[in-house]
């Protein structure tokens, strides 16, 4: 059903429910007064009487919206709804005893009977007025909310691509640099296969980066594509020093995590644990679901974090993934290092399954 039809529907159940809970009130106060009341007789006044403000709603609300509350100070506002809503219940009042003349008992009497049956339940009708008002002022200060939500939730998005942006920029520099240093070596060398091999391998990385520039999530699957490309191109510059083993179930590949979690990971266990080693050294990534939770972590075994305790200085990699998973997870999020002197650093990381 089209979203505007069941507003309405709801419209006219809310309306009719009113009616009928009037229409029962009255049958069974006259019941409890011993006096011969008939229901379908109750309804058709109490259902005409809501019909009517069911059609005058709309006026009261654009009213409303021409003369909101607050307009004068308050009191022009208040004062103006006031009086019209005191209007309306007389005007209400005297057509309903109007239109019961005209089907049931005539006109004899009339203007007797008009004010012999003016009593304190005619003030239900002031109070219809006033909550058309309030579900005015409701529905107008839920849609404030709710776009006040979807501006959030843009500019939420808009900063997580400015974010991974970011992260991209700060990569490729450096990482360039040291991938065109390594050809221009082979170069000269007289590598020149090697030299293709790596170059190749740099653009198929780069065409990923590019493919996914605007993807603030990715399944692990994708994640780790994109590293194996990484990590040919670290291979390359360390063939003999670096060691990598990946051991990744399939059911955590298809889990979604944020572009680029692991990466700067994966490089800091390169840059801070392999490269200072004066032999090989070894990255370990593992990935696992466990209690409707991802599992990840990265490990290697470098010299460790320099600075005092157990975990040490953290880099900007590292606190730049600690604050994105923050941020997205809240505190379903979480990100653990432990660092070993001479044994390296492992990072942890537990976030909500999600495919």
């Amino acid at each position: 059903m089209h979203p505007r039809w069941i507003k309405y529907v709801a419209f006219g159940f809310g309306w009719a429910l009113v009616g009928f809970l009037l229409s029962l009130e009255i049958y069974l106060n006259g019941r409890a007064e011993q006096m011969h009341v008939d229901f379908v007789e109750v309804a058709i006044g109490q259902f005409g009487r809501v019909a009517m403000w069911a059609a005058q709603a709309p006026l009261i609300i654009r009213l409303w919206q021409k003369w909101p509350l607050h307009r004068g100070h308050w009191l022009g506002g208040v004062g103006l709804h006031l009086a019209m809503s005191v209007t309306v219940m007389v005007t209400f009042y005297v057509g309903r005893m109007a239109a019961y003349g005209t089907f049931f008992i005539g006109f004899e009497g009339f203007w007797w009977r008009l004010l012999a049956n003016f009593y304190g339940r005619n003030m239900i009708d002031i109070a219809f007025y006033w909550a058309v008002i309030g579900f005015a002022y409701s529905w107008q200060t839920y849609e404030r909310y709710k776009n006040e939500e979807v501006r959030a939730i843009q500019l939420e998005s808009r900063l997580v691509e400015t974010e991974l942006k970011a992260l991209r920029e700060q990569l490729h520099p450096h990482f360039l640099f040291n991938t065109m240093n390594t050809v221009s070596v082979f170069v000269r060398e007289g590598r020149n296969n090697d030299a293709i091999v790596l170059i190749a391998r740099l653009c198929s990385l780069l065409r990923m980066t590019l493919d996914s520039s605007r993807t603030p999530e990715v399944t692990l699957r994708q994640e780790m594509d994109f590293i194996d490309r990484y990590l040919d191109i670290q291979k390359t510059r360390f063939p003999d020093r670096l060691t990598v083993t990946v051991d990744i179930e399939p059911a955590a590949l298809p889990a979604r995590i944020p572009n680029l979690l692991l990466q700067p990971l994966v490089e800091n266990a390169i840059l801070h644990g392999v490269a200072p080693k004066p032999g090989a050294g070894r990255v370990e990534i593992r990935g696992y679901v466990a209690d409707t939770k991802l599992h990840l972590q990265v490990k290697d075994d470098g010299p460790g974090l320099t600075g005092n305790g157990a975990v040490g200085k953290e880099g900007i990699g590292l606190s730049n993934t600690r604050e994105r998973i923050t941020k997205i997870y809240g505190a379903a999020g979480q990100l653990s290092l432990r660092s070993e002197s001479g044994r390296g650093v492992t990072v942890d990381i537990i976030l909500p399954l999600r495919t």
